[in-house]
């Protein structure tokens, strides 16, 4: 059995503001293709199928479209739930999309059944799907210590038990993979990846609302599990031989600039798994960041290369150069996030706007120095003119008003 492991499809997700329901329509696409072109027989989504717990309407349709297309390709799926899905909404319709190929896992009482696949290649594969565990919700359900590691060990520990009563005896030959969302002691995070408690509040299955925080589960807790495929960090990598992240398949941060997104894919025979090996997707504007001066950010041909790809630029300039972002926006037209990080900028302008208040004799000091604390560079002498001469005019405004009225 050929089976591609992704996670944290985070349909409907924004990247600064942009929307990205474009990106991941062909990303989902190239998804489809692997599955036609390599003849993969199941498909994993590991969790955040949605970047939220009530996605928009198009990125449910789109969700809708791409289950069908890979069943249509020929891939049967599980996906799991994740701390930005809602268990109970993307579990909805679970039965009845299992008859059509389509197995959801979203409920703690699943954990221990798994989806049983015959493996053309002898045996079966048997996936047991963990959705993201609310810690003190199945802490309080399963009378263990409200954290991750110890929540994550009970559910294992009873997916150990379930295997090796449906797996013993005459029915060893089952591949074992397990599915899970969650932070694994040692991974590689981005600054994509947003902790749900921080967000909102979880979802219990009977509807109470929750808060959680992601804590760190070692990897020893799958000691024994012939594959498994974890979802929430969106880099792609390798805790240990057989347990691994797939990443998300699209950046979701500028952090993300320097990963090659995809999956991984699976190959199983008469128990066991026989290979793994990364598969590469590619979809969307890709990303750039770039530092130095403006200057040389403006007029140096080493960031060509740049200008068609969403932008990150930290301008590093002592003083903030006039209009900054559009001088740098005519030129990198995917510019999204725009910084300032003065390098060996002058140390004697008072620290806070409090302070040059204080230090200002004069009203034209008041006005030059707001001027400075709004934009992070000083008055040019043309602004400071035509401040002046403003302050000259209300004064002379202000005179012949009290004149008139005496």
């Amino acid at each position: 059995m050929l089976i591609l492991h992704t996670s944290d499809w985070h349909l409907g997700r924004s990247f600064h503001g942009t929307g990205m329901l474009q990106a991941q329509r062909e990303v989902l696409d190239q998804m489809v293709d692997t599955v036609r072109e390599r003849g993969v027989d199941l498909v994993l989504v590991a969790g955040d199928v949605y970047d939220r717990a009530l996605p928009a309407a198009d990125a449910v349709e789109l969700l809708d479209a791409a289950l069908a297309d890979l069943v249509s390709a020929g891939a049967r799926v599980v996906l799991t739930s994740g701390n930005h899905d809602s268990a109970i909404r993307l579990g909805f319709g679970g039965h009845l999309m299992g008859a059509a190929g389509v197995h959801v896992r979203t409920r703690m009482d699943g954990i221990s059944t798994p989806v049983v696949f015959p493996d053309p290649e002898g045996g079966s594969v048997a996936v047991y799907g963990i959705p993201y565990l609310e810690p003190r919700h199945a802490g309080q359900v399963w009378d263990v210590e409200p954290n991750h590691p110890a929540v994550t060990a009970e559910a294992v520990r009873r997916i150990r038990q379930d295997a090796a009563e449906r797996c013993g005896g005459p029915a060893g030959d089952t591949a074992i993979v397990v599915m899970a969302h969650l932070f694994a002691a040692g991974g590689a995070g981005s600054d994509s990846e947003r902790d749900i408690g921080a967000e909102r509040p979880a979802e219990s299955e009977t509807g109470d609302l929750l808060v959680g925080t992601l804590g760190q589960v070692p990897v020893t807790a799958f000691d024994g599990v012939d594959y498994t495929a974890l979802g929430h960090l969106h880099g792609r990598q390798l805790m240990a031989e057989t347990v691994r992240y797939s990443g998300s398949p699209l950046a979701y941060s500028f952090s993300e600039a320097g990963h090659t997104k995809g999956g991984w894919l699976v190959r199983t025979a008469g128990g066991r798994v026989t290979g793994v090996e990364s598969v590469d997707f590619s979809a969307g504007r890709k990303l750039a960041v770039l530092r130095g001066r403006i200057d040389e950010l403006l007029e140096g041909t080493e960031h060509a290369w740049a200008e068609d790809r969403w932008c990150q630029i930290t301008v590093t300039d002592p003083v903030r150069p006039p209009q900054a972002y559009r001088r740098l926006k005519e030129r990198f037209d995917g510019l999204l996030n725009f910084v300032l990080d003065p390098e060996g900028a002058p140390a004697t302008a008072p620290s806070t706007y409090a302070a040059r208040l204080a230090a200002a004799t004069t009203d034209l000091q008041v006005c030059t120095g707001f001027v400075e604390h709004v934009r992070q560079r000083p008055a040019t002498a043309s602004e400071a003119d035509l401040l002046a001469s403003a302050l000259q005019d209300s004064r002379r405004r202000a005179d012949q008003g009290e004149g008139s009225a005496a």
